[in-house]
């Protein structure tokens, strides 16, 4: 089914399974994973967001059901003032130790610093009775609320009526009607991270390259294009870290802009041992660093979620695409000028770049204190 919907304060359009819930869809399709998901039967609050201003549990709503309507998730309020002062004293008090409700937790808190400001520390321990924590005990999390409250930020509070302890009320919502069609995100939200990959070579040589799939990938250890259909690819790729093997094979849809020398590739694929997933949004620019030489810049939003998760951190990442991007940029010089490229690996080996980037820090260290 057709889904437009606003996300974080960004219009959306996408395709959906009448069956997906809003937590999936933020995970999978928009890469929002600070969304978590505990229970999937909406009573450990772990998956806690807000639909339409309101506190809402995102893995029983059917994404479908949020057609026109506002969604803002823990990414859509890192500038929200009652929520930068709820981390700073979730922070102060010790109000997370795992961490894993904590994303439900603030969204909760939020809503009672704006709709109950005199809440003292029962009505707040009855306001959280919904999200469950198996860390803390709840304490340093009430203490923290309760801090708030008593310097709370200016913020705009929700013209809601104020329901007496013990009562409960459903209020009828209806969808607003979108006055323009939504525009799908460029890149969609998630874990990020940047690559320019210069080359030797022009602009107009390297975005040919850039258009054969089957071409990039011979320069990419571990990787290969099993079939290729119009912009749809389907591949894997193998990689290895000691004794862990995985391979992704999956699907990626690929477009091109010529004008701009610009593309998008958005694809997903699956290890089958593991069952780790990973889906990722790349957005591509070839441009001109002076005569004769050309910069690969990459935009990468991705998300990985299973077994080989931990793997997926920031830092982690960082050092593995950073020579991963300058392999792959060295071997596609080399078979554009017509050199003989080294032969590639069958697997993508994470510790072998991962002692490459130790030896770069030693050689880089060396030269700093001889210099």
């Amino acid at each position: 089914m057709r889904l437009s919907l606003t996300v974080n304060g960004s219009e959306v359009a996408a395709e959906v399974e009448p069956r997906t819930s809003l937590a999936d869809f933020l995970r999978e399709s928009r890469l929002l994973t600070g969304t978590h998901i505990g229970c999937e039967h909406g009573i450990c609050g772990a998956c806690t967001l807000l639909l339409d201003g309101e506190p809402v549990r995102s893995c029983i709503t059917f994404a479908v059901e949020c057609e026109g309507r506002d969604v803002r998730s823990i990414e859509g309020l890192n500038d929200d003032p009652v929520a930068v002062a709820l981390r700073a004293a979730f922070s102060a008090e010790h109000a997370l130790q795992c961490g894993y409700c904590t994303p439900g937790m603030l969204v909760t808190a939020r809503d009672i610093v704006l709709r109950i400001p005199d809440a003292d520390e029962e009505r707040i321990r009855l306001e959280l009775s919904g999200n469950l924590c198996r860390c803390t005990g709840y304490v340093g999390i009430v203490r923290a609320i309760r801090r708030v409250l008593e310097d709370p930020p200016e913020a705009e509070r929700p013209a809601r009526a104020k329901l007496p302890a013990g009562r409960f009320a459903v209020a009828a919502e209806t969808a607003s009607p979108t006055s323009a069609a939504p525009v799908p995100q460029a890149v969609a939200p998630g874990d990020r991270l940047t690559q320019r990959i210069r080359l030797g070579l022009p602009r107009d040589a390297v975005w040919r390259a850039v258009q054969d799939p089957a071409l990039v990938a011979g320069c990419v250890p571990g990787a290969h294009i099993l079939s290729q259909e119009g912009g749809r690819i389907r591949g894997e790729i193998l990689a290895s870290l000691g004794p862990i093997r995985a391979r992704f094979a999956g699907e990626a849809v690929v477009t091109y802009d010529d004008a701009r020398y610009a593309g998008r590739l958005t694809g997903e694929g699956r290890d089958a041992a593991t069952g780790t997933r990973l889906s990722g949004d790349a957005t591509f620019r070839v441009t001109e660093d002076g005569p004769g030489v050309s910069v690969i810049e990459l935009e990468i939003a991705y998300a990985l979620r299973g077994a080989l998760a931990q793997f997926g951190r920031g830092p982690i990442v960082q050092v593995f695409a950073r020579e991963l991007a300058e392999t792959t940029g060295r071997n596609l010089e080399t078979t554009l000028r017509g050199e003989a490229a080294p032969l590639q690996p069958p697997r993508l080996s994470m510790g072998a770049l991962a002692m490459r980037a130790v030896w770069r820090w030693i050689r880089d260290l060396l030269t700093r204190r001889t210099s």
